[in-house]
């Protein structure tokens, strides 16, 4: 079994948040908001979705940008990591963790520089999945197909063996097209549904 992170393991609303985070610390930095969004487009900050080990240059760039202290900046980014995370989904969770032992359980999550060490200390992933893999350390990112192949081979799993579940219609679809079983999560109740129907079609 194959899952995304933000919005699948993680209750976080990936399309509300961003936009409290601008609002907040532009105001608390003196800002608008277009301002806010200027000067980071100006900034040629390293991209931290497919890069690893550049974070301490995408944070001190982001900070200097918007014209932060370095106390200020630290705060952001603690605020930052605070929204990213949100709150574990701990039903699911624990219906993943019974199923240890019996059925192999891995991540595939779109990410940024840093989202490894931030969530296993908020969450602890990897005592329950393995691999967990991060679109900044693999080099791509959901939907493309290469971030499937790169998953499959570290699980040694052929696409109809496995389940990959995610809230993104486009990832969902992708992993489809290559043959993996998928499900768009919409709500717990209805992941834990399929993934009672799959373990119970597995063990048959």
């Amino acid at each position: 079994m194959l899952l995304d992170v933000g919005g699948v393991l993680e209750l976080v609303d990936d399309a509300a948040w961003p936009l409290r985070f601008r609002a907040r610390w532009a105001e608390r930095l003196g800002l608008t908001e277009q301002e806010y969004d200027r000067r980071l487009e100006s900034a040629n900050l390293p991209d931290t979705r497919v890069a690893t080990g550049v974070a301490d240059r995408f944070w001190s760039g982001y900070g200097a940008a918007l014209g932060a202290t370095p106390a200020q900046t630290a705060e952001l980014v603690g605020d930052f990591w605070d929204e990213y995370c949100g709150v574990v989904n701990a039903e699911l969770l624990a219906a993943l963790r019974s199923l240890r032992g019996a059925v192999g359980l891995a991540i595939l999550s779109n990410s940024g520089d840093g989202a490894r060490e931030e969530e296993e200390r908020r969450f602890g992933f990897a005592s329950l999945f393995d691999p967990i893999l991060y679109s900044h350390e693999i080099g791509v990112s959901k939907p493309d197909g290469r971030a499937f192949a790169i998953a499959l081979a570290q699980m040694d799993a052929r696409p109809h063996e496995v389940l990959f579940i995610d809230d993104v219609d486009e990832n969902v679809e992708s992993a489809r097209r290559l043959g993996l079983h998928a499900h768009l999560h919409e709500d717990t109740a209805g992941t834990l549904a399929v993934i009672a129907q799959a373990v119970g079609s597995a063990a048959r």
